[in-house]
């Protein structure tokens, strides 16, 4: 029995210690995986910083990734802004970000509403039209979407970017439905009881409590709709309405390009979204795992 009890315990020890390992090596390969990861994320953000403040030559001559002579050269990134016209760009994103969003939550919540809420015939096919169109990769369509706004007249205009981030946007109806499905339609009832229409409860009762859905929307979709730039590029190549994804392309020619400055000029764009981010990192988490937990 003594014999026996000793081999028990050190069958124990032995796991015990083969535990420790496997866990410590599973550790080990997680956070290498994400300083990996970390490491190709911030390298080209790195080299863009470090050629932002180089001079022609010097960014040609130089190493990627080797430091500029100078951190206090600022003529790149004054070049960018006045040569680009930056602040062109700005106004006319600031514009198109504005209504694109307000476009995309009114339609996104009133169809997530109906779809949720209502029991009707089709319901499902369109709910199954919806998953289609968005496995169809958009550049497919570009021809046909492109034939339709131009016979609209929307050619060269920003309403016609705003049309099709708003038209075209179905990942958002599918986050404002999943937050849909925790809230009770209880509610909904006792609003009707009480004498409420459908627009009622959609106003002061739906839109409220979608209030962490649509900050979620509003992050993920403005930052897709500030750095798109194939939409206005294609659609709106007139020099007054360019964007700012597309007004760094004035520095891209058919004999070379000015990569210091198109390093400058990405740095200028990147302040907006890395202060919007630093001010509102916990919306932005908060927002993304709310609607992820069922009640």
């Amino acid at each position: 029995m003594a014999g026996q009890s000793a081999v028990l315990k050190q069958g124990k020890s032995t796991r015990k210690t083969h535990k420790p390992f496997k866990t410590h090596f599973w550790q080990f390969v997680r956070y290498l995986s994400l300083i990996f990861i970390s490491f190709c994320t911030l390298l080209p953000l790195v080299t863009a910083f470090f050629g932002a403040f180089k001079t022609k030559t010097e960014f040609a001559t130089s190493n990627p990734l080797a430091l500029p002579k100078s951190f206090l050269n600022f003529d790149n990134f004054i070049e960018a802004f006045e040569k680009g016209k930056m602040l062109l760009g700005f106004g006319n994103t600031i514009i198109i970000l504005f209504f694109s969003l307000i476009a995309t939550i009114l339609t996104g919540t009133m169809t997530a509403y109906i779809l949720n809420r209502f029991r009707f015939p089709g319901r499902n096919l369109i709910n199954t039209l919806f998953l289609v169109a968005s496995l169809i990769p958009s550049i497919t369509m570009q021809m046909s979407v492109f034939q339709i706004i131009n016979k609209l007249g929307l050619f060269n205009t920003r309403l016609s970017t705003i049309i099709l981030y708003a038209g075209t946007d179905i990942i958002s109806i599918y986050i404002f439905i999943q937050f849909l499905e925790n809230i009770s339609t209880s509610l909904d009832e006792s609003a009707i009881m009480d004498g409420a229409s459908y627009f009622t409860i959609y106003r002061k009762i739906i839109l409220p409590l979608l209030k962490p859905a649509i900050v979620t929307v509003i992050i993920i979709k403005g930052v897709g709709y500030y750095n798109d730039f194939y939409t206005p590029y294609l659609y709106m190549p007139k020099t007054e309405l360019k964007t700012i994804s597309t007004a760094l392309f004035a520095f891209k020619g058919p004999y070379g390009s000015q990569w210091e400055i198109i390093c400058a000029g990405t740095i200028i764009t990147m302040i907006p979204t890395l202060i919007i981010f630093l001010l509102l990192q916990r919306q932005i988490y908060e927002g993304m795992t709310a609607g992820s937990v069922k009640e």
